[in-house]
Parts: C-alpha cells; structure tokens; sequence
C-alpha cells in the first residue's frame, strides 16, 4: 500500500515538474515589450455622400493618432525629420483600434477611434530616423508669469496679467505639463514687487515652496516698442534650465497674439520637458536578475513593474532552478539609473555580482 502511495505521490510529482518546466520554457523563449501606447479619443467627421467608405474614415483616424502619439513623444524639431510617412508603415505599428462611437447627424457621419500602437515598433522606426522618443509623463508645474513693461518699468503680475488670465484656456490633447498658476496673495504680490530691480536674478523660493510642487516655470515677459523676450527659468527636480527666447512684438490686446505667444511657450516647455525625458534607444544595456520562486506573487509582481517601465526594451527568463528565476532585462539606460527607477517602485537589489539579487 504505501509502495502505491510513493509511486502515485511521484508520478504527481513528475507530472507536476513537466508541467512546470513546459510553462517556464514557453516564457523564457518569450521577450515581453513593455505596455503599448495608447492613443484614445480621435474624432473623425465626413459627409454622408455616395461615395462613403467607412474604411477610409478608419485610416484618417490612424493617421491622426499617429500624429498625435508622435507629438507627445518627441521634440517639435525632431518632427521636421518625419517626411509624409505612408498609411501602410502606420498599419504596420498598429496593434489593435476600436470604435468607441459612431453616428449620423445631418448626413455626417462621425467616429471616435481608439488606436493601440506597438511601443516596440515606434522605438524602431524613431531610431532609424534618429529620434529617441521621451517617456510619457504628465507633471504639474508651478508657473509664474510676470509682464515687465520696460518702457513705463512697471511689472505686470497675477490677474492684471493677460498671460496668468488666459495661460490654461489653450490646452492641446499631447500636453504633458500640467500648469498650476499661483493664487493671487498679497505677501506675494508685494513680494515680486520688492524684488523688481533684481527680477531677473530673484530665484521665487519664497513662493514656490509654498506649493509642494518639484517642478516650476518663472516667465518673465520683457514689452517694449519693437520685440517682446521672454526668459524662462524651467526648474525640472534640482535642475534649473534657462531659455531666451524672441518674437515680435505681441499686442497685449488682441487675444489671437496673446494666444500665439501662449501656444509658442509651451512648445518650448514641452519641449524641455521631453528632452529631460528622453530615452536613449541606441543603448540596450543587458542586466541580469535573480528572483525568488518561493512565492509566485513576487515574480508576478516584478514582471508587472517591469512591463510598465518605458526604458525597459524587453526582458525575458533566461533560466530558472527549483528556487529562483533569472531574468534578462535590456535597459535603455545605465544601471544606476535602472537601479534608481526600481528603487522609486521599492525594488532593491545585490549588485555586488554580474547577476544582480533581488533582495
């Protein structure tokens, strides 16, 4: 009886071990991409008319969540180097879509589309046109825009201000910042005021840590009769960036103008702030990592964190044992730099050795 027992008890085992060993195969000879980009929310309107084709409204929408994808993960002066790219090379990034709605209304026919694009596959196309793409990450900044009136040495601040009035009324869709404008205090207002005579070197610590905010933009507007300047203090973390920038001369009054000026800043913002972003894709720098099996929900865990970094190219088990996995992670980036993202998700690792410890 107990011989039965034994031989039943391992023929179990060994069925279990195969099972195993097929599943732990299967994965390790899988690279798993981090999530794709999503790309919601495109509408699309064209007459009713006879020679309606659904298809073709489907493809204006690809091309225009492609556009808007691409302008939320590169600079405005990597665009240039993207020619007329063909519907084709668009399909082929594309994982999946949806029409989230569509309807009729007085014979126009509108559609909201939902695109899905290959993360792994705008990578590649970027890279062969010498783009490295920026993370997607939406920030608040602090941002304080003052008006210096040169020609009367006046500063032009808060709601007097036609820039703090109307910074938020022009938002676009691939926006990342986010702007929070400071509320109107008079210790602050007298605070600027003081510190005219030195606004250009006054670094508003005052103000800005009032707001528990890591990031912050000072805009100082310089008007005078032939040009307006503006020069930017982009506080990104403990980094402070300094732009200079010229246009013509803006009437404060027309609406459009301010409107221009509005939308010409924060190009330059965004800009900074994706550059700051940016992902080396030409580096596919290989780690090696040891987990625990002991307990299934660990290695779940790590693989859901990994798939959720935009540095990480891929990753892959690239063999196990009956106590621990052995990952192998391509990282865009350095490894103090994949050590410090893991440590902002409370991963921490033994890096004494080529195969790092998961600890």
């Amino acid at each position: 009886m107990k011989i039965k027992f034994k031989m039943h008890y391992f023929k179990n085992l060994y069925i279990f071990f195969a099972i195993l060993a097929l599943i732990i195969f299967f994965f390790s000879t899988t690279k798993v991409n981090a999530k794709a980009f999503q790309i919601n929310n495109i509408e699309i309107s064209t007459p009713f008319e006879k020679n309606f084709s659904k298809n073709k409204v489907i493809d204006i929408g690809f091309k225009e969540a492609f556009l808007e994808l691409l302008n939320s993960i590169i600079q405005t002066k990597d665009l240039k180097k993207i020619d007329e790219i063909k519907l084709s090379e668009i399909k082929s990034m594309i994982e999946s879509f949806s029409i989230k709605e569509e309807k009729f209304v007085k014979e126009i026919y509108y559609m909201n589309l939902g695109v899905s694009f290959d993360k792994k596959k705008i990578y590649n196309y970027l890279e062969k046109k010498n783009i490295f793409p920026a993370q997607i990450i939406s920030e608040t900044f602090l941002f304080i825009p003052i008006i210096i009136d040169e020609k009367n040495e006046n500063l032009v601040i808060f709601s007097d201000n036609q820039f703090y009035n109307n910074w938020n009324k022009f938002n676009k869709k691939s926006q990342l910042i986010n702007y929070l404008l400071p509320t109107e205090d008079l210790e602050d207002l007298n605070l600027i005021k003081s510190k005219s005579s030195i606004i250009e070197n006054y670094d508003f610590k005052e103000i800005i840590k009032k707001y528990f905010l890591n990031h912050s933009i000072i805009s100082l507007i310089f008007m005078n009769n032939e040009q307006t300047k503006v020069l930017s203090k982009i506080h990104i973390k403990d980094k402070i960036f300094i732009k200079n920038d010229s246009f013509k001369k803006i009437n404060l009054k027309n609406e459009n103008e301010v409107e221009f000026l509005i939308n010409q800043l924060k190009v330059i913002y965004e800009d900074q702030w994706k550059e700051f972003n940016q992902i080396n894709t030409s580096i596919k720098l290989p780690l090696f990592i040891r987990v625990s099996n002991k307990d299934l929900t660990l290695s779940l865990k790590f693989e859901k964190t990994l798939e959720q970094i935009d540095l990480i190219d891929n990753f892959s088990i690239d063999k196990f044992d009956k106590d621990h996995i052995f990952y192998e992670v391509i990282f865009n980036g350095t490894p103090n730099n994949f050590i410090r993202l893991m440590k902002e998700k409370n991963y921490k690792f033994d890096t004494q050795k080529k195969i790092w410890i998961l600890k």
